[in-house]
């Protein structure tokens, strides 16, 4: 088994362009987290003899759950789980939740404790911080929580007890310059941050931000800017020795995240919590994308789970998919063996075109995407696809 990702469906406020499942409210705080842990006792027997490798709190905001929160969720998979012996165990966090927990002074005579300090007493040994741009104007423009002197006083402290962090970057927003993002870029550079996950800033529909732009109140997203500073970010980020190893992921040698690399390569996880997805090599998983409903129904004990048995053309489609993004690429061998030579005979043919358009190339039996073809990758993939006629 690859690993467990635990959905944490809270956040202060809502940004602008977020369509993840997520409350304002935190009311049903306790109920959530009891209904998190009853899920992950019904369904181990889902994963016996295999063993969790990764734990990731995603979200939503996992930082604003109490350290005793986040400590039961652990010993629950602990106790219902074969737990390698260093697990990789992520908590995704807002610069303002840390910057506000920095210092927890407990009682008058005992030292204070710092909230990082409080992470890596419960296991937790990688940190994922929201940062997205360490500019007033873009913060606002999304509707984030924290501002930019907490964005720099957050990795400034979190790096006094963390090597292991990440951190989230977005280009692509509306007034945005290239000089701007390269200062972003660079800010988190001199953090000596070892990991960065950058994505261009998306509208998604019925989102806060979707309906600014349509009333003209923010201008629109521009595609070909936001490929212009992506190639930049690239040119940027391996220069200064970072692999770029998935489309929006880049890391320092030993820094890559161990639970996407396990998505992206196929492996098996378990989607915890509200809206979470799962997948166990035949079968995608998802749960209700409600809070009510879904405590309501771990109360009686019953799984809010729908479930489809994914096809040959599915897996297949799916493989392809995701191993354009990365640096793995696409094996012609495990296409032939898992899914059967007409399959490779296809994807040979549909590739033909963006080979000779030099954006995707055949090396030692891999099918891999140029630098030219990866802000197009998703693109490039689907034409590759296969039609599940059935």
């Amino acid at each position: 088994m690859s690993g467990i990702y635990i959905h944490i469906p809270f956040c202060k406020q809502a940004c602008h362009y977020c369509d993840f499942h997520f409350s304002t409210s935190l009311k049903k705080k306790d109920e959530l987290i009891h209904a998190l842990g009853k899920e992950l006792q019904l369904r181990k027997d889902e994963f016996k003899n295999q063993k969790v490798e990764t734990i990731y709190f995603g979200g939503g905001t996992p930082s604003l759950l109490a350290i005793e929160d986040l400590r039961f969720l652990i010993s629950e998979v602990y106790k219902n789980y074969e737990v390698c012996k260093n697990p990789e165990i992520t908590i995704e966090a807002n610069p303002d939740d840390l910057i506000k927990n920095a210092v927890i002074s407990s009682e008058v005579e005992m030292p204070s404790r710092s909230v990082f300090e409080d992470y890596k007493t419960i296991g937790i040994n990688r940190l994922s911080i929201g940062i997205q741009s360490f500019f007033e104007e873009d913060l606002k423009l999304m509707n984030r929580a924290h501002n930019a002197e907490e964005a720099k006083n957050c990795l400034q402290e979190a790096t006094r007890h963390f090597d292991n962090i990440s951190v989230d970057l977005i280009y692509g927003i509306p007034g945005l310059t290239h000089e701007r993002w390269i200062e972003n870029i660079e800010t988190a550079l001199s953090f000596n941050i070892p990991h960065i996950s950058s994505y261009a800033l998306t509208v998604e529909p019925k989102t806060a931000l979707d309906t600014f732009i349509k009333k003209g109140i923010i201008e629109n997203v521009d595609d070909d800017l936001a490929q212009e500073q992506f190639h930049l970010l690239v040119e940027t980020l391996e220069s200064n020795g970072f692999i770029h190893y998935e489309l929006s992921n880049f890391g320092k040698p030993d820094f890559f995240s161990k639970n996407n690399s396990a998505y992206w390569q196929g492996k098996k996880y378990l989607g915890i919590g509200p809206s979470a997805h799962s997948f166990n090599g035949t079968e995608r998983g998802w749960n209700v994308r409600n809070n009510s409903k879904y405590i309501k129904s771990l109360a009686q004990d019953i799984l809010p789970i729908e479930t489809e048995i994914l096809s040959t053309t599915d897996k297949y489609n799916e493989y392809v998919m995701t191993g354009l993004r990365t640096i793995w690429g696409v094996s012609l061998e495990k296409i032939e063996t898992d899914f059967g030579l007409n399959y490779k005979k296809y994807l040979l043919e549909q590739s033909q075109k963006h080979i000779n358009e030099h954006l995707l190339y055949l090396d030692d039996g891999k099918l891999l995407i140029t630098k030219k073809g990866k802000f197009l990758s998703d693109g490039i993939a689907s034409d590759l696809f296969k039609i599940n006629l059935s």
